[in-house]
């Protein structure tokens, strides 16, 4: 495909120094002009002041001048101005005002990690020694962003612009609720949810396997359980396992591990999800908080930052 990766998020907050902190806690490296890096990636996050928690921006990668072009032809068609300066094409969502930037960039290639050895019945693959998840001391840092959530109060509209104009494509649906859409071999990269503000739902952010998901989890609640929202669990879309925290601006962040990859789009045929079956195949039930972020009602009678 065209797209060929999420590179990065910029991510509005009122309380920037204290959100920061919490990203570094995480295990993202915190960089010049409020950007922070991921182990393999670089800058993919950046945090700025806005009046409300929201998404500002994404940006994803595309391989040729000519994959802009395509791009703001389909914006066309749907009624939406892209604007092509050097190698990038800006774009706005017109129901959540969302930046939608494409750039000419070099894919990412992440260095192989050791598969790790489970033992199972009839299959003893470790023997004579620990499990290495149980040895580990670093400290948990994320490879990548792997994908951002977005809220929007017209899901049609905004499923549009990402999968008809940008170029996504979708992997799964969530029964009038929300759209799988990728730009790269995951599963996906962005979620459009069906909700009544436009807002971050969450980022979700790589490590190795499960056990770096409840490392790093367990690093985060120590000495501050309230970050804890739902896990440890995994998904059936995506098949991911997930543990979500929440920042202090009232945004949730993901460590995920093991996400489907649909190398041959042939191959894969998106499914429409109803009920539970849409969020989750085992774990606990997600908290209310979740589904329903508490400050849903102080953002609906927020202010709204606006395309500049």
């Amino acid at each position: 495909m065209a797209l060929h990766g999420l590179t990065s998020i910029t991510m509005g907050v009122p309380n920037v120094a204290e959100t920061a902190a919490y990203y570094t806690d995480f295990g993202l490296t915190p960089d010049s002009g409020g950007w922070f890096t991921s182990r393999d990636a670089g800058r993919q996050l950046r945090i700025v002041h806005t009046a409300t928690r929201r998404l500002v921006e994404v940006r994803v990668g595309v391989d040729t001048p000519d994959d802009l072009a395509a791009a703001a032809s389909r914006l066309k068609r749907l009624g939406v101005q892209g604007v092509i300066d050097a190698l990038t094409l800006t774009a706005y969502d017109k129901t959540t005002a969302v930046r939608a930037v494409l750039e000419v960039a070099p894919r990412l290639v992440q260095n192989p990690v050791a598969a790790t050895e489970y033992n199972g019945p009839g299959r003893a693959q470790r023997t004579g020694a620990r499990a290495p998840g149980v040895l580990r001391t670093g400290r948990v840092r994320p490879r990548k962003l792997g994908h951002a959530v977005l809220g929007t109060t017209d899901f049609e509209a905004t499923t549009a612009f990402f999968r008809d104009g940008l170029g996504f494509k979708a992997s799964d649906y969530i029964k009038d609720h929300g759209a799988f859409l990728r730009c790269s071999t995951d599963h996906h990269n962005i979620l459009v949810l069906a909700a009544p503000v436009a807002f971050l739902h969450h980022t979700s952010w790589q490590v190795e396997d499960v056990d770096e998901v409840g490392r790093g989890a367990a690093a985060m609640l120590e000495g501050n359980p309230e970050r804890h929202i739902w896990g440890l669990g995994r998904h059936h879309a995506g098949s991911n396992f997930f543990w979500y925290l929440k920042d202090p601006a009232g945004n949730f962040s993901e460590y995920y591990s093991d996400l489907d990859c649909i190398v041959d789009d042939q191959l894969w045929t998106p499914e429409v999800l109803e009920g539970a079956k849409g969020l989750f195949s085992w774990g606990p039930p997600p908290p209310p908080s979740f589904l329903a972020p508490e400050d849903l009602a102080a953002l609906m009678t927020g202010s709204h930052s606006e395309p500049r």
